[in-house]
């Protein structure tokens, strides 16, 4: 467990894909700091479970679905009286090479990842401009920039995340609101379903000699969402043990 130096009291804080992995550490570590926090997922009982054992509210939502995501911020803004900062963290793999994706490969990638992202940002946006002050967090990856052999669908989306940073960024500066990006290295469930083979060979490519936990996440997270970050906005800080170098 990492020491807590940020307050967040009094904020509210809504994750996606906040059931298990990176964003169940980040919950656990707003929590510690203070926030009132919203975990969502599509996944309900796991979302349930996950909640219960942090202290945090449950929201079963549907990141690729509008209504489930305006119903999520109406809901947290209803009990909450406002929405601080947001976590667009939700995200699936359906890797194929290119030829052998099918059109619900690519488009359900892309409807998790960067449509998640765009919609609950944009549903936020409203509290935001009444609050003067927002933080919106966006998890991408390194493949994002870099390609990876059988997720097409994947490094397109996490690409378009990198866009959509920079510019939700642009727009949304003028009311208090700053959007940046982290692009992590860390073993979840996704790491782990690569064989053992391939994993320690990927391990061996990171200057720091391995994949980082998902609570390592948590305080480049914190930093962007801290009051102390209010002049950094559009950028994508790597919390990837160097792979990026």
């Amino acid at each position: 467990m990492q020491n807590v130096s940020f307050d967040f009291t009094g904020q509210t804080v809504a994750i996606t894909g906040g059931a298990r992995g990176i964003g169940l550490e980040l919950g656990r570590f707003f929590i510690r700091a203070g926030a009132e926090v919203y975990l969502m997922d599509f996944d309900a009982d796991e979302v349930g479970k996950a909640a219960a054992e942090i202290g945090a509210h449950a929201v079963h939502a549907d990141v690729s679905s509008t209504a489930d995501i305006e119903q999520a911020v109406e809901q947290i803004t209803s009990e909450t009286g406002r929405i601080d900062i947001i976590v667009n963290n939700a995200g699936i793999l359906r890797d194929k090479v290119l030829w052998k994706l099918t059109d619900d490969d690519w488009e359900r990638v892309l409807a998790i990842h960067a449509g998640g992202t765009f919609r609950l940002t944009r549903a936020c946006v409203p509290h935001f401009r009444s609050q003067g002050f927002g933080r919106v967090i966006n998890v991408t990856s390194y493949t994002g920039l870099h390609g990876n052999t059988g997720q097409a669908n994947y490094a397109t989306a996490k690409a378009g995340i990198i866009g959509f940073t920079k510019t939700a960024a642009k727009e949304l500066a003028r009311f208090g609101v700053t959007v940046n990006a982290i692009s992590p290295n860390a073993e979840t469930r996704m790491v782990a379903s690569i064989p053992d083979g391939k994993k320690a060979e990927l391990a061996a490519a990171i200057p720091l000699g391995r994949f980082g936990d998902a609570a390592e996440m948590c305080s480049a997270v914190g930093f962007l969402a801290s009051r102390e970050a209010g002049y950094i906005t559009g950028v994508v800080l790597p919390v990837d043990g160097g792979i990026s170098i």
